[in-house]
């Protein structure tokens, strides 16, 4: 298992490199939205579809959105003057009362869970609602000041990737060695308010540079450090929401499209979470 995941990252990572670097605006949103679309084809899994040809249509449905989003919002029209596009602000925004919503669901599970648990199309939806603004999200931000530095928006999304990872690995060694508090041990039984805090506290080392890499004015520290530690804190929210819609789809990877790694979802569910709050905070008060 672990020669899998270490083949299967030694292939991914330079791919992710490249692609974030150096594809053309079109294609990088082609690019993202294939693999939002595989995570599209694993979400119709966990929201109880088991038939094959539903779940290749929602995935291509969920592929056809996001094109059909490029090609209403013309690339160089993205960004004007400074302001993210109108219509990829309110999907930006509505995410937020997505995983306001999701947050409440994941506190009050498995309680009050009737309405979506036994629906398969209001499952389905929570799919649209997580998978096409992290797609609005990563474009926001890959196409910032691009007129200015091609390389600008490339920065954005690695500094999302540095605290999330960072994060990640803070919460596994402190969890370990000091997780004694569940964190919502009836959705996903490993994770601890300990690795939660360490978690979020590794990140910040990772913010911190990225306040001098930023060049971010003394009186605006305050805003950036907020900004990083909630996107860090919503990510495990990403996380718990995709254990919980596991959980009451009886499996334990979202698909096995990753060899030793499992999903798409599996590796990109913390991300969901916290590329659109990133993404609003920063067009809303940073950018």
């Amino acid at each position: 298992m672990l020669k899998q995941r270490i083949i299967t990252a030694l292939i991914l990572a330079p791919l992710a490199l490249m692609a974030i670097l150096f594809l053309p605006i079109w294609w990088f949103e082609l690019a993202i939205a294939g693999v939002v679309a595989l995570g599209g084809y694993e979400w119709a899994n966990m929201s109880g579809i088991t038939e094959r040809p539903k779940k290749i249509l929602y995935m291509i449905a969920t592929f056809v959105i996001c094109v059909l989003l490029t090609l209403a919002v013309d690339s160089s029209m993205i960004w004007y003057q400074g302001q993210l596009h109108w219509f990829y602000r309110l999907i930006l925004g509505l995410s937020i009362v997505w995983w306001a919503a999701s947050l409440i669901m994941v506190l009050a599970y498995p309680k009050y869970t009737a309405f979506w648990r036994n629906s398969r199309s209001v499952r389905t939806l929570f799919g649209f609602l997580t998978l096409i603004p992290t797609w609005v999200a990563v474009i926001a931000l890959r196409t910032s000041l691009h007129d200015v530095d091609p390389f600008y928006g490339a920065s954005l999304i690695f500094y999302v990737l540095g605290i999330v990872w960072a994060a990640d690995i803070g919460a596994f060694f402190v969890g370990v060695k000091f997780g004694r508090h569940k964190l919502r041990p009836n959705v996903s039984p490993g994770k601890s308010l300990e690795g939660l805090l360490g978690g979020i506290a590794a990140s910040f080392a990772i913010i911190a540079f990225a306040a001098l890499h930023y060049q971010v004015e003394p009186s605006r520290i305050w805003l950036h450090l907020l900004i990083g530690g909630v996107t860090v804190a919503v990510s495990a929210l990403g996380d718990l929401n995709e254990s919980m819609l596991k959980r009451c789809a009886g499996i334990k990877d979202s698909g096995r499209i990753l060899p030793g790694h499992g999903g798409v979802l599996d590796r990109i569910d913390s991300l969901t979470a916290a590329f659109p709050v990133f993404a609003f905070c920063y067009v809303t008060w940073m950018a």
